[in-house]
């Protein structure tokens, strides 16, 4: 996947994007966890590059190898490596907390980029639950426009994405009838190309049925994440929470998921409960 990327993350903060890009690979990790992996030799796995180095890093630090020494074994910028602590901190003090959690503290674990499922499993409670607690102090994801103009101009796109560090919506749900097709997540070699094009074609037909077209993917190289295809591009990982956030928010009148492939599909009955 080196010349393409698997895939693509956006976000205000690298906590906050690093721990979006782990879930969306999906290798069955909630995030950025130091204990989600065990290596015999954690300085070997600093030293020589795998798909795992990134939590032999979180681990490190959790260890207490200081950042110095990870630089030095990894050769990455100590300005990653220290964006990276404070997920790591936070880890320890998840796992040594339980319900209800302070609303400050609540807000400052979601502005670090842990997710709802996350956050039930190191505290010992369900994801439903961790959802009605943060909302019911008012902490939900915004959804914010891609600057493509990098400040120079006012940015007039369809690009979205998701954040706990954004004060208000830069775009309000539109009021047209609208469909909600899931893409097919993370890059993968024989199988985006062919779901890319389902997603692709039912947005086509969607839109040739009067239907207003919202997309919500995170794959970094395929047509259904073209600036041009749908009416707004969801930038945003394929969750049952981000799909619950989305679907709150924009009250689209359907939901595809049968065109993204296993991703989406694995959400349909837990959608289906949740109506």
């Amino acid at each position: 996947m080196k010349s393409v990327g698997e895939v693509m993350a956006i976000g205000r903060t690298f906590a906050e994007v690093i721990q979006k890009a782990v879930r969306m690979l999906d290798i069955g990790v909630r995030g950025l966890d130091p204990g989600a992996f065990q290596f015999d030799d954690l300085r070997d796995q600093l030293s020589n590059p795998t798909p795992l180095r990134i939590f032999a890093i979180a681990q490190a630090i959790r260890d207490g190898i200081s950042i110095d020494e990870i630089h030095q074994l990894t050769r990455i910028d100590r300005w990653f490596l220290r964006a990276i602590e404070p997920v790591v901190e936070m880890h320890g003090r998840l796992a040594r907390s339980t319900l209800p959690l302070p609303a400050d503290l609540m807000r400052e674990v979601k502005r670090l980029g842990f997710s709802d499922q996350a956050i039930g499993k190191l505290t010992g409670a369900d994801s439903e639950a961790i959802r009605a607690a943060r909302k019911a102090h008012g902490i939900e994801s915004r959804f914010a426009q891609i600057d493509t103009m990098a400040g120079e101009f006012p940015a007039d796109t369809n690009y979205l994405y998701a954040t706990y560090h954004a004060d208000g919506f830069d775009v309000a749900p539109s009021r047209h009838k609208k469909v909600l097709i899931i893409g097919s997540g993370t890059y993968r070699i024989g199988s985006s190309v062919e779901f890319d094009w389902c997603a692709v074609n039912a947005v086509q037909a969607a839109s040739a049925l009067g239907y207003e077209t919202l997309m919500l993917n995170y794959n970094p190289e395929t047509v259904s994440t073209d600036f041009d295809i749908c009416d707004r591009l969801y930038f945003e990982e394929i969750s049952f929470e981000t799909v619950l956030d989305l679907y709150e928010h924009e009250r689209p009148d359907g939901v595809i998921v049968s065109m993204g492939g296993q991703i989406p599909n694995n959400l349909a009955l837990r959608l289906a409960k949740a109506g």
